[in-house]
């Protein structure tokens, strides 16, 4: 799946690469290419304010942004604190060039330097891009597992 905005007729080789953690809005905006709709100011500067939540872009050679990784961490009384990786998206033109391991990867190191006791993914069964690169980066995979959600349509997205 492509993400909106992306120029799917431009196919960026990822020479180099650089992985910065963001804690600027003007950051994420420039990159909105990368996450599923554009992002939110409001919930952008709640994301990069919040203790525990980490975003990271990945850049190519050019400093243009390739990939992106966002973390939370969460703590609960009788377990500690684990990372959840919240999302994960490369451009179209950077994939198979190991930018999504290596963001995963930088958030592992992120989340042991932090204390976190593990980190966790959901993927659809499906999804074997997603899969390959979770084991690449070290994961290991569980038995499946029932999504329940709900959803609060009169609720704010911010």
């Amino acid at each position: 799946m492509l993400r909106p905005g992306y120029d799917e007729t431009i196919d960026r080789m990822v020479v180099a690469m650089r992985i910065e953690r963001i804690i600027d809005a003007s950051a994420v905006h420039a990159a909105a290419a990368l996450f599923d709709t554009p992002p939110i100011p409001a919930a952008t500067e709640r994301f990069l304010a919040s203790e525990g939540h980490h975003l990271l872009l990945a850049y190519d050679d050019e400093g243009v942004p390739v990939g992106m990784v966002s973390g939370v961490e969460m703590t609960h009384p009788d377990k500690g604190t684990e990372m959840f990786v919240y999302e994960l998206g490369v451009t179209q033109g950077a994939r198979r060039h190991g930018v999504a391991t290596r963001l995963v990867e930088e958030l592992a190191r992120i989340a042991r330097r932090n204390g976190c006791y593990g980190m966790w993914v959901g993927t659809e069964p499906d999804n074997v891009a997603a899969r390959a690169t979770y084991r690449r980066a070290g994961a290991s995979e569980e038995a499946p597992f029932t999504l329940l959600n709900w959803d609060f349509i009169d609720g704010e997205r911010a």
